[in-house]
């Protein structure tokens, strides 16, 4: 039996996406330099193990299975793993991301790992219809602009006072040239790994930010390398892109909720922004993955304040099928429709934006036409709410100025 509202469904299953936020694909030389089951969890370690024992993994190996043309026993997890090193790897590639319909990406290059082993951000260019763009993650840049000022005197003693005007120019100077850069099209900030999300919109002394930056000097010497991880120092930087931002009305995303370990969970709420977003009202914060499982403070904070959007990202694949239909039930509660966002949060293999999208397409399709059996939709309400939170709301903040290509999953295209 077909689907009941075929207006609903011809959207749901077939209007493109922006997808607003996303990490670039492995080199093909290094497709397998990260445990495959990353795919399906934010776990790391021995707890990644556990994951294929899990709905979302059991969902994505009949999923990929069905792709890969597997069946019977060879249609497991494991099956998946063995099959997808059979294709080459730009036919894996065209495979995962032709039925995604997704027009133009948006890519966070600053996760760990990417400038190593990862894609530059336009080489995936040749997948979409429209160029991909940059969303600038400000704790790595800064980190890498404060890390070669230490490189380069490493022989000669700066003092600190110095050291942190001469770091604040280059990393204020640097946002600024992004803020005029037509392929920067927003910043990032993981604030909720670091310190977590509570910001102060305080200043901060110049004696804080030189304790921090001591601390920072002594892990430089120790390592080699810098972690941002000094409460007055981010939160500091983090305020230098909120003011920049709203400048340039180039949005700020910000890491909420679902993550892995590295996060305190109880900081990982939106609900600790609410001063920030308050002192910075000309900034558009972004609130990424759901905020799960703190989804219903993020629809709070995206009614109630004119600068706050809510993306209802990760969520696909990273939770079940039903967990899924709840978070965006509890998006659509309170959160107007013309301020949600999607994205797949896809990192390392096109497999994540082939689930991502699927699931996100299946899920969006039976939450709404719920709502328009009950009479609290009609079907063309409906239809809208999945052009919005699909391409139109994206196209907008990031001021992308696309037309969208409505037949790009159909025969022809």
């Amino acid at each position: 039996m077909g689907p009941m509202y075929r207006e609903l469904a011809k959207a749901a299953f077939g209007y493109p996406i922006i997808d607003n936020h996303a990490h670039p694909f492995l080199k093909s030389k290094h497709r397998d330099a990260i445990q495959y089951e990353v795919l399906i969890s934010e776990a790391h370690g021995d707890a990644l193990n556990d994951a294929v024992h899990t709905l979302p993994c059991l969902r994505a190996a009949a999923q990929l299975s069905q792709l890969f043309g597997l069946i019977g026993d060879d249609a497991t997890w494991e099956g998946v793993k063995k099959k997808r090193l059979e294709f080459d790897y730009a036919e894996l590639c065209k495979l995962c991301m032709e039925p995604t319909g997704i027009q133009c990406i948006l890519f966070d290059d600053g996760l760990g790992g990417v400038a190593e082993m990862a894609e530059e951000v336009n080489w995936h260019d040749q997948y979409t219809v429209s160029p991909s763009k940059r969303i600038v993650r400000l704790e790595v840049e800064g980190q890498n602009i404060l890390q070669d000022i230490l490189a380069a005197n490493v022989n000669s003693s700066l003092s600190i006072d110095i050291l942190c005007d001469t770091f604040l120019k280059e990393f204020t100077n640097y946002m600024v040239n992004t803020a005029v850069d037509d392929h920067v099209v927003g910043y990032k900030s993981v604030a909720c790994y670091r310190t977590g999300l509570d910001v102060d919109p305080a200043p901060c002394s110049a004696d804080e930010l030189y304790e921090c930056l001591a601390s920072v000097i002594e892990q430089f010497k120790e390592k080699g390398s810098i972690r941002f991880e000094h409460k007055a120092l981010n939160d500091h930087l983090v305020k230098i892109v909120l003011d920049i931002a709203g400048k340039c009305k180039k949005p700020i995303q910000f890491h909420t909720g679902l993550g892995d370990n590295d996060i305190t969970l109880t900081k990982s709420s939106p609900a600790h922004m609410q001063p920030v977003i308050k002192a910075f009202p000309e900034t558009i914060f972004v609130l990424l993955h759901s905020s799960y499982p703190y989804t219903r403070d993020a629809g709070y904070l995206t009614s109630v304040y004119k600068n706050v959007y809510l993306d209802f990202g990760e969520i696909f694949p990273f939770i079940s099928a039903d967990g899924q239909r709840t978070v965006v039930h509890q998006v659509l509660e309170l959160a107007p429709t013309n301020k949600i966002l999607w994205s797949t949060d896809a990192a390392w293999w096109p497999e994540r934006f082939y689930l991502a999208t699927a699931q996100a397409r299946q899920v969006m399709y039976e939450v709404l036409a719920g709502f328009v059996s009950k009479g609290d939709l009609t079907e063309a309400q409906a239809v809208s709410i999945v052009k919005m939170a699909f391409f139109e709301n994206a196209n907008r903040i990031y001021m992308l100025g696309l037309q969208p290509n409505v037949s790009i999953l159909s025969p022809q295209s």
